[in-house]
């Protein structure tokens, strides 16, 4: 990782600038969600052209294959990453009613609990009991300390509906990149593949590169790997493809 100035990192430090970041957490995860599901789109749709390419099946098998694969593996996609972060929320709903049910039933107990939570932290005596009182003053951020340091969660978790849709459009975008070639029907196979290929790893080199910035990777390392593991997959495919129809014995159209 490069190592950032102590000019930058004075300007990130700003009480602005600050705020500003810690209020882009909810973006950070649609682009998370975003650059998995176009991950995902692009890897399992050229898997698919690569293995009925390698499969010397008709070209139109392709395409009917790759797009079967684009709409229900990114709807199931979407629909996975909904229910789990709604299955999450809920969680954190139901942990969220529980603490305010105690602190309504036992209070002092609560209190005890943050008590000895911050002075876990360190702190002692007079500065303890004050950061007990303020926190206890407030039931709303009572119960969000306690979500955050006792059960370890999230107090404010993403939009289902945002990240489904977020992972469907990405997954279809660069899903549907490597399938394009497939319709110019004016080059022979070959070369609609080849150029099939160089497509789709220019979209795996793009997405690691958008990833690295995701993530705070390396730039270059990022988009590298990601090709390679576009790459591989791609690749593995197309060999079963080929050994099965040599295996199988599929007859060449």
């Amino acid at each position: 990782m490069k190592k950032t100035s102590l000019e930058d990192l004075h300007r990130e430090h700003r009480p602005d600038a600050i705020e500003a970041r810690l209020r882009r957490s909810a973006a950070s995860e649609n682009v998370s969600d975003a650059v998995l599901g176009a991950i995902d789109g692009c890897v399992t749709t050229f898997a698919v052209v690569s293995g009925a390419i390698g499969a010397e099946f008709p070209v139109a098998v392709a395409l009917i294959l790759g797009f079967a694969n684009l709409v229900s593996d990114g709807f199931s996609m979407a629909v996975s990453n909904y229910e789990s972060i709604r299955a999450q929320r809920e969680f954190v709903d139901d942990v969220r009613r529980m603490e305010q049910e105690h602190i309504a039933r036992i209070p002092e107990g609560e209190r005890e609990e943050i008590r000895q939570i911050f002075r876990a932290k360190g702190f002692e005596g007079a500065q303890l009991e004050q950061i007990v009182d303020t926190i206890c003053s407030d039931e709303r951020l009572w119960v969000d300390t306690m979500l955050v340091e006792e059960h370890g969660l999230q107090k404010d978790g993403g939009s289902p509906w945002k990240a489904a849709l977020t992972t469907f459009f990405a997954f279809l975008s660069a899903g549907a990149v490597p399938l394009l070639p497939l319709f110019f029907n004016a080059l022979p196979v070959q070369q609609r593949f080849i150029l099939s290929t160089v497509m789709a790893a220019v979209v795996f080199f793009l997405i690691g590169m958008l990833k690295s910035l995701v993530f705070t990777r390396p730039l270059l390392r990022s988009g590298l790997s990601t090709l390679l593991t576009g790459g591989t997959a791609a690749a593995l495919s197309w060999l079963t493809g080929y050994l099965l129809r040599t295996l199988i014995g599929v007859a060449s159209p």
